[in-house]
């Protein structure tokens, strides 16, 4: 049997990211988004509300960075979606975290998070339904510790969080238990 429960966002799983820019004087801010995913090979779009001040920062200088948080780091991921950045002026401060400056756009790249994508701001989108933050993907890099041997992101060593919407809270994955393309190949036959 099934139980409505009413409208809630009922996606699973939701990635943990840290969207952080520079604001007009070069001040780093970050908050944690979870409505964020890839929307082309080279695009990210962020469904994040206009007022938020990483926001103001992005439509300012033009360029942001998306980290995946990981495990090693929840305390401050959480923190970034606790404060505010138009409320708390010294937030990244605050967490102790490092910022260096991308060489592809000009946003900062915090170096605790392992995997970082870099991008200028392609659009944002206004409708009466949606604001959506589009970024072209400039660069993607990683700490050599998440790699595996074929120097690509090993997920095994990520340890991403992963958010629940349905009981606020964070998980991590790791396991593979299939291969996609492939698991359902012989449907289509």
């Amino acid at each position: 049997m099934r139980k409505n429960l009413g409208v809630v966002p009922a996606v699973y799983p939701m990635p943990v990211l840290m969207v952080a820019a520079y604001d007009e004087n070069g001040k780093v801010n970050v908050m944690n988004a979870a409505w964020g995913m890839i929307s082309a090979m080279d695009k990210i779009s962020l469904f994040i509300d206009e007022d938020h001040k990483t926001t103001k920062n992005i439509r300012q200088v033009k360029a942001f960075t998306v980290s995946l948080a990981d495990l090693d780091h929840m305390k401050e991921a959480d923190y970034f979606g606790i404060a505010s950045g138009n409320k708390i002026n010294d937030k990244f401060e605050r967490t102790g975290m490092h910022a260096e400056k991308s060489a592809f756009v000009n946003a900062p790249v915090i170096t605790e998070f392992p995997v970082t994508l870099e991008c200028e701001l392609a659009e944002i989108v206004e409708t009466e339904h949606l604001h959506a933050v589009v970024g072209k993907i400039k660069n993607v890099s990683a700490d050599e510790r998440v790699l595996g041997e074929n120097g690509k992101v090993d997920v095994s060593k990520l340890n991403a969080l992963i958010f629940d919407q349905f009981q606020a809270g964070y998980y991590i994955s790791d396991e593979r238990v299939g291969n996609a393309w492939r698991e359902g190949k012989g449907l289509t036959e």
